[in-house]
């Protein structure tokens, strides 16, 4: 690991979860609310929340605005069959950012010893306001660079969005680790952009992707954030 001179990060399920993406995680708080709905079924309702968001919220909105506005476009979207509940929407949402607040809290010190090693940056697929949420976090002090792909109008895992972060940061990817939850974005990218890769998920989602042809694993895994310290501290 001494090579690496950068470090860059996704953001949803990497830095404010132990690599499970907000989909699994608001269907799990949906679930703890009372929806009975498996997680197959519960996708397409997510998804279209989550399109409504990209590019209309507001630049400043910071996590717990983002969270509200998506469960409460969640609701609407389950209300179109008769399954729409508001108070059930604003307690999943608290469930959510209790969780991820927790996770902000153990996970900044280890990226406050990472920062005075190495120059981070974050690098994700989010809504155009990126930056707001990682402020209202206490973690936008810590990254040199935050790029959010409304923003700059590129998609992980094409390369271009990579290349915003590591342009201003004076980056090489042979010199840059990135650390993501996602195989098919995070990975990929990665992989196109000549950076090595470390792979944050839970020992079950390890064990589904392997079954489902995702793997060899040809780089490191952890299941928790602070597994990185091991790595990198």
């Amino acid at each position: 690991m001494s090579k690496y001179e950068t470090v860059l990060f996704d953001f949803g399920g990497t830095l404010d979860a132990d690599g499970i993406a907000w989909k699994e995680r608001v269907h799990g708080h949906y679930r703890a609310e009372g929806l009975d709905m498996t997680a197959e079924a519960f996708a397409p309702f997510f998804y279209a929340a989550d399109d409504r968001l990209v590019g209309k919220i507001a630049r400043e909105a910071d996590l717990s605005a983002t969270v509200q506005e998506l469960t409460a476009n969640l609701e609407t979207e389950l209300g179109r069959e008769g399954r729409g509940d508001k108070a059930r929407a604003k307690r999943a949402a608290a469930r959510f950012l209790a969780a991820a607040t927790e996770k902000f809290a153990r996970n900044r010190p280890l990226l406050e010893r990472l920062s005075r090693r190495y120059r981070l940056g974050i690098v994700s697929n989010f809504y155009g306001n990126l930056e707001a949420v990682c402020q209202g976090a206490g973690l936008a002090p810590l990254f040199g660079v935050m790029v959010d792909s409304q923003r700059v109008g590129v998609e992980k895992p094409d390369p271009a969005i990579f290349k915003a972060a590591l342009d201003p940061l004076g980056a090489v990817p042979e010199r840059t680790l990135f650390v993501g939850d996602s195989l098919r974005r995070d990975r990929e990218g990665a992989r196109r952009m000549g950076m090595d890769f470390v792979w944050i998920a839970p020992t079950a989602t390890q064990r589904a992707e392997t079954s489902a042809g995702m793997v060899p694993l040809d780089h490191p895994v952890v299941t928790r954030f602070g597994e990185l310290a091991e790595l990198l501290a």
